[in-house]
Order: C-alpha cells, then sequence, then structure tokens
C-alpha cells in the first residue's frame, strides 16, 4: 500500500515539474501558472518526504540492517 502512494506520489512530482515547464514555455515567463506548479511540487516533495519519515518511524518501512 505505501508503495503504491510513494510512487503516485513520484508520479505527481514529475508531473508538475514538467506542467511547469511547459507553462514557463507558453508564458515566456510573464505568466503565474509556472511558479504556481513548482510550488505543488515542491509542497508534494515535501509531503512525500514526511509521508517516507513518519512511515519508517511506525514500521510500515522496514529498515536495513547489516
Amino acid at each position: 500500500m505505501i508503495k503504491l502512494l510513494v510512487v503516485f506520489t513520484l508520479l505527481a512530482i514529475v508531473a508538475s515539474l514538467f506542467s511547469g515547464l511547459w507553462f514557463l514555455y507558453r508564458d515566456r515567463g510573464t505568466g503565474t501558472r509556472a511558479v504556481r506548479a513548482l510550488t505543488v511540487r515542491i509542497g508534494l516533495s515535501i509531503s512525500l518526504f514526511i509521508l517516507l519519515l513518519v512511515s519508517y518511524r511506525f514500521g510500515l518501512i522496514p529498515g536495513y540492517s547489516q
């Protein structure tokens, strides 16, 4: 379950990154859509990081032992 959530979040991050690139190209740097898309990407990245930390803390993601 957690693996699917991580994969979907990564796909959303990549999609947001490319939409920011697309808006930057289309608006020629004058609009705010690219900034908004990149802000969404940053929010998703931070959310994914927190999700991974919490999942590891509660044992949903096993740690590596040597």
